[in-house]
């Protein structure tokens, strides 16, 4: 499967209690795992899932737009800046580049 296109996305991890909660800030897609590598694994599997949905129905351009998020058609570097404010110690924030399989646009 070729790659038409990247978003930036942010992913936000918060310990809460034994587990780490994974959010993807622009999709407001969450999950959950026991450490923050399993949490990202699955946050990606979810952001996946909540694109291909948004695809499949056709709500995929109107989303991105009402949303702000920027179709690249290049891959973007993977150091953009993230604005997040950091709310406590235990938070961490990532920048994620998720491929997008066919034009959105």
């Amino acid at each position: 499967m070729s790659t038409a296109g990247y978003i930036a996305l942010t992913f936000e991890f918060q310990k809460e209690g034994r587990r780490w909660v994974a959010c993807c800030k622009e999709l407001g897609t969450s999950t959950f795992g026991r450490s923050i590598p399993e949490a990202e694994r699955k946050l990606e599997e979810a952001v996946s899932l909540h694109l291909n949905t948004l695809k499949d129905v056709g709500e995929m351009c109107r989303y991105f737009k009402e949303h702000s998020i920027t179709y690249h058609h290049v891959r973007p570097a993977a150091d953009f800046r993230i604005c997040a404010p950091i709310r406590r110690r235990e938070t961490f924030y990532r920048p994620h580049i998720h491929p997008l399989p066919q034009s959105v646009h």
